[in-house]
């Protein structure tokens, strides 16, 4: 089966709470006065208008500034935020590296975390104790698999967490900043083996803020800015884009924004 992902006029809805806990004295003076802040809520769109398209082969880059909506539309990818309209529609078995190690129980041994996440990416028991080894190999946790990982340091998480996935052959990777953190080695490591993955692999999704790997890794990019896709082609031109158009008008909108507070 030929994986395929098909997003079509997607919206995405959050509603952020001010107050969570509002007094009965804020809630009827907030009631009396009907504006947006009455209950402690506002709703605001993540995600407006998103259609997209993604074949077999397709290995695609998402770029945009912090808080432009990359990591939301990933999230609504794989479900874990449903579209508030349109619909998103994926063909094939998907392995996510979003929040690695979200997934964890801090009291469980590495060796523990290693099955239960395995689980959570969509692998049987049976399927993990094969790959345990390969696992803890590539972590380079030997010594170490078998304590609570609430022991563990952060680089040692983000090690298990992404060996875990690293093992697994998916028809439909789908990556988040996962190169942020780490030592060096690893890094380099981790960057090897997953040119392997995107050749395994059917469709890539990468987000990342490192330009270079979307431009030596993907085979087309997306801009996102303010919760749309405002442009969309190859590699190169979208970085020149992204680059040329996305981040001065950012910057002079933020100085415009940071001017203004200044004069209240």
């Amino acid at each position: 089966m030929s994986a395929s992902i098909q997003v079509s006029s997607a919206w995405l809805k959050f509603r952020c709470y001010n107050n969570p806990s509002p007094s009965l004295k804020e809630f009827v003076l907030g009631g009396l006065k009907r504006n947006k802040h009455a209950h402690g809520a506002e709703e605001f769109f993540a995600l407006k208008n998103i259609n997209l398209s993604v074949k077999a082969g397709d290995r695609l880059g998402i770029i945009g500034l912090n808080g432009a909506g990359k990591s939301s539309l990933l999230k609504m990818i794989i479900g874990i935020y449903p579209p508030t309209n349109g619909t998103v529609a994926v063909e094939g078995k998907v392995t996510s590296l979003i929040e690695m190690g979200t997934g964890f129980d801090l009291e469980l041994s590495g060796r523990e975390n290693i099955h239960l996440n395995g689980t959570l990416l969509g692998q049987s028991y049976r399927q993990m104790r094969r790959l345990e080894k390969e696992v803890i190999e590539f972590s380079e946790l030997e010594e170490k698999i078998d304590l609570p990982v609430k022991y563990y340091s952060t680089g040692m998480f983000g090690r298990l967490a992404f060996s875990i996935a690293a093992v697994i052959k998916p028809q439909i990777l789908i990556a988040d900043e996962i190169f942020a953190t780490g030592d060096a080695y690893f890094i380099e490591k981790s960057f090897n083996r997953m040119r392997q993955m995107f050749q395994d692999s059917q469709i890539i999704i990468l987000v990342s803020h490192s330009l270079t790997q979307v431009v030596e890794l993907c085979n087309k990019v997306i801009v996102v800015d303010r919760g749309e896709i405002v442009n969309a082609g190859n590699p190169q031109e979208m970085v020149d884009f992204y680059a040329n158009s996305i981040v001065p008008v950012a910057g002079r909108r933020g100085a415009a924004e940071h001017g203004a507070g200044s004069l209240a």
